[in-house]
């Protein structure tokens, strides 16, 4: 390999998520060039710090195109992330790179480049590009080196996958077993679709899961415009916008409201919201979607506040009732509407399965992707961190609705504000999942974890090592490592839904392989075996 390494960072779109996280971007940059530089390579930066701009991040997909043209097309190339980045600034000069390229993110919850780089991951995997991968608290640590000097040398760095086990259907439990084949005949034969309000949030090439993979499935897309949603929402009375929130409280769920408006969270956002959740609900009805997904980013956060507690309400079987305009008719009456946050369709998929097996199963329905977010020992157990920005269903939550506060989204992300469901998910029994796209087949992971209850001290500090305003999961993955999760995940998210015990746990998630390997995925079993 060459003795010069290219280095880029993708960042974001919106300029002040670009400053603000600028600084820890820089500080990982120089750690990872130190260490490089310590084992006799050269690093060259691909792009310029812009002082106009205030940092230095490919902040566009017409920028990062350029800026390709100048790398020699066979040089060694890294993407270093220390924040959360959009995908596509990067993917195309990627996609026709013929070099080794490596991806890396410093281990920290705070922006986080970890969520950053495994969305990279999944969509390099989309697009059948060819990558390595690392990850590392400071980029001195003895693996990491090891690891960073074979791919410096030419050499292919080996994860441990033995944790990942093809699923067989063979010895399955005889529950299980009709449990998933008869939501996959249900599905086959009334079919089922996933309302899309614009697609390919963020960057976020692994969220699309082509037409053509989704309709043997017996799923199909309703494309729908946000413009639609906003016109919805502006038809919302404020008394029905009202009773919403009315019905929240009454539940006991508290919001941490303000009056100004540029730092916190208003009444005026909290009934933009209420009326939000009303007109999706009331577009769903009309398209009668199954399923639907909100992009929010880019277009929406510039008309109104944040689509999250409209979507952890839509996740809940308990939520404020509405009827259809003009009609006495409750709309999805008794019943979740499964929202895929960040219109992540391979989320949407993996939700409409879990509502679906989880109902036929006797379980509570209620499921949420999260962000991977970050990590840490604790008590002698790794501890993931799951956090999402506000989607959670208060269902998850200790508590309930009297364990959910709302409270102001960033102003970094979310300029026209809006109100979290922020809450400490309670202690149970977890399926995990993720779906993604690889060889042109749409595949599964599955696992175990368990959610455990964590003292308020240490809740706390990680809530402030990460973002505060959102729910958090504490989740024990069963037979996964750290590395082995963070090796082998084809995404930022990771769906989870809760069981009544281990054995229900157990079952739900057989039972939901199954259904999925009925309708065509390819499905793996990780850190478990069936």
């Amino acid at each position: 390999m060459s003795s010069s390494v290219f280095l880029l960072a993708s960042g974001d779109l919106r300029p002040s998520a670009n400053q603000m996280c600028w600084p820890a971007q820089k500080a990982a940059e120089e750690a990872l060039t130190e260490a490089i530089e310590r084992l006799g390579y050269q690093v060259q930066r691909a792009h310029p710090f812009v002082a106009d701009k205030g940092h230095g991040f490919i902040d566009s997909q017409r920028y990062g195109l350029a800026i390709f043209q100048d790398i020699p097309a066979t040089a060694p190339v890294i993407v270093l992330e220390a924040v959360w980045q959009y995908s596509h600034h990067v993917l195309g000069g990627l996609m026709h790179h013929r070099g080794p390229i490596l991806t890396v993110a410093n281990w920290s919850g705070q922006w986080p480049g970890l969520v950053g780089m495994l969305n990279l991951n999944g969509c390099l995997t989309k697009a059948g590009v060819s990558y390595e991968t690392l990850w590392s608290t400071d980029f001195r640590d003895g693996l990491f080196l090891k690891n960073l000097e074979t791919w410096l040398k030419g050499g292919r760095i080996e994860h441990d996958a033995s944790h990942v086990k093809a699923f067989q259907a063979a010895s399955l439990p005889k529950r299980a077993e009709q449990a998933g084949r008869a939501v996959a005949q249900e599905i086959l034969r009334k079919k089922a679709i996933m309302g899309v309000f614009d697609e390919g949030c963020m960057g976020m090439y692994n969220a699309i899961i082509p037409d053509e993979l989704l309709h043997p499935m017996g799923i199909f897309k309703e494309r729908l415009s946000q413009s639609a949603l906003y016109a919805a929402m502006q038809q919302v009375p404020v008394e029905e916008a009202q009773a919403v929130r009315t019905w929240l409280e009454a539940r006991g769920m508290r919001f941490h409201t303000g009056s100004d408006a540029a730092t916190e969270l208003t009444d005026g956002q909290i009934l933009d919201q209420c009326r939000m959740y009303i007109a999706a609900l009331r577009i769903a009805d009309t398209f009668g979607c199954d399923t639907i997904g909100i992009q929010y980013q880019q277009g929406l956060k510039d008309l109104t506040p944040a689509s999250d507690l409209v979507e952890g309400l839509l996740n809940n079987v308990d939520r404020p009732p509405v009827t259809a305009a003009g009609e006495d008719r409750v709309l999805y009456d008794g019943q979740a509407l499964p929202h895929f946050n960040e219109v992540d369709e391979c989320a949407g998929v993996d939700a409409l399965i879990t509502n679906r097996v989880w109902r036929q199963l006797g379980l509570e329905p209620e499921t949420t992707l999260h962000d991977l977010r970050f990590g840490e020992e604790y008590d002698g157990k790794f501890v993931w961190v799951l956090e999402i920005s506000g989607a959670v269903p208060p269902q998850h939550l200790t508590g309930g609705y009297r364990g959910a506060v709302s409270e102001r989204q960033p102003s970094m992300y979310f300029p026209k504000g809006g109100g979290t469901i922020k809450g400490i998910s309670k202690p149970g029994e977890v399926v995990w999942s993720r779906l993604y796209v690889h060889d042109g087949k749409l595949k599964a992971d599955l696992g175990r974890a368990t959610a455990i209850e964590l003292p308020q001290a240490e809740v706390e500090r990680r809530w402030q090592i990460t973002t505060p305003q959102w729910p958090m999961m504490n989740a024990v993955l069963h037979g996964v490592t750290r590395d082995q999760m963070m090796a082998r995940h084809k995404s930022n998210h990771i769906q989870v839904a809760y069981a009544s015990s281990a054995a229900a746990a157990d079952e739900a998630m057989l039972a939901k392989a199954e259904a999925l390997r009925a309708l065509g995925v390819e499905v793996y079993l990780c850190g478990v075996a069936n």
